[in-house]
């Protein structure tokens, strides 16, 4: 994915790159159009939702 870092918001990173959304949906991160997911950094909400933010960034990585 281009430039995706765990510093991003949710929302950042659907708008630049919206086909990661299947990968964040399969980690659990189910409610992507929250108010949440615009302040909120992916690593933050790998925090909160018990994700290890390495494996989430290797996912997108792979993706």
């Amino acid at each position: 994915m281009t430039g995706i870092t765990k510093d991003m918001t949710i929302g950042d990173i659907l708008r630049s790159n919206p086909q990661v959304a299947p990968v964040l949906m399969e980690a659990g991160m189910h409610c992507l159009g929250c108010p949440a997911s615009q302040g909120e950094s992916l690593e933050e909400a790998a925090m909160v939702h018990g994700i290890s933010i390495d494996d989430l960034m290797a996912a997108i990585e792979a993706y």
